[in-house]
């Protein structure tokens, strides 16, 4: 870790129950050395239906962006040598979602899982629909792809980790700005549900990919410049808690623990869904030490109120 390093931990905590139990047994002992050390500086209430998760909100703030309608797409674009200029762009990841007439459920995003030749193959089939609404769709990765177009300019949309196996449509985009896209997810749901793709997963066991999420859209502030030392943001925990197993979220959490000892660490940012909290060393007189020493502030404490 180098000098100075301004470290953002996700998923930290929740308010569910199953994580609320599970910190009451969590040994944290180098945490628990910070909080006699640190203090917390600064906090970010928000609520869970914000569309930006606090550790999105954290890193964006920490390099010089906007804390909502983050451009991420175009800070990918940038820190790849690309030159995304003023270009609207956003990422676009293929998805299973369960339709009933109750909800629109998002699978796991490991439902959706492509090799590289079936991601390619699935771009080249949907990429034409794009086309005709000015939407260009590049490869990135297999679960992830951009797009770059106009739709995507001071279009608000929700984190991945907001629709995790969770009913998307309290998460769409704002309707009059997203028409085209949401015109999109339905005639791809109808252009896939026949498509020898779906076929050839299902005949394989693995559910189809029925639709599409766009996330991180927007275009980078003119004359944006990363910072000499930009923040960290570690998501070591971010898979066991949406999916809800605290046993191996816990095992993960005391693994990270273990490497906050490391020397260089200058600011520390905890996240929940909802809160967080940054941490940092403050300049205190002999009495107040003492008083943090004596106090002997435990880390379930903090990090509940995530």
């Amino acid at each position: 870790m180098s000098e100075n390093q301004h470290l953002i931990i996700s998923y930290a905590a929740t308010d569910e129950p199953g994580c609320q139990q599970a910190l009451q047994t969590l040994a944290l002992p180098q945490l628990q050395r910070l909080l006699k050390q640190w203090s917390a500086r600064t906090t970010d209430s928000g609520a869970l239906e914000d569309f930006a998760p606090p550790h999105e909100r954290a890193l964006a703030q920490a390099l010089g962006l906007p804390r909502q309608a983050t451009p991420w797409a175009a800070l990918h674009q940038l820190q790849n040598g690309q030159a995304p200029g003023g270009d609207a762009w956003a990422f676009l990841t293929p998805c299973h979602w369960q339709i009933s007439p109750d909800q629109v459920r998002m699978s796991a995003l490991s439902a959706a899982q492509m090799s590289d030749e079936e991601s390619r193959s699935l771009l080249a089939i949907m990429a034409p629909w794009f086309t005709e609404d000015g939407i260009e769709l590049v490869y990135d990765r297999p679960d992830r792809w951009l797009a770059r177009g106009t739709v995507f300019a001071q279009l608000d949309t929700a984190a991945l980790d907001r629709i995790a196996l969770r009913d998307v449509r309290p998460w769409l985009p704002n309707k009059a700005q997203a028409a085209a896209l949401q015109r999109l997810q339905t005639e791809m749901q109808m252009l896939l549900y026949t498509h020898a793709f779906s076929d050839a997963r299902e005949a394989s066991g693995r559910a189809p990919i029925n639709s599409f999420w766009v996330h991180g859209a927007g275009a980078l502030p003119a004359g944006y410049q990363l910072p000499a030392d930009p923040p960290v943001l570690n998501t070591t925990l971010r898979d066991s808690a949406l999916e809800g197993d605290w046993d191996r979220w816990k095992q993960h959490w005391q693994q990270l623990d273990a490497t906050l000892a490391t020397a260089g660490l200058a600011k520390l940012t905890l996240c929940g869904e909802k809160n967080a909290i940054t941490l940092e060393p403050q300049a205190r007189g002999w009495l107040s030490t003492i008083k943090q020493w004596l106090g002997n502030p435990q880390p379930a404490a903090l990090l509940s109120s995530l």
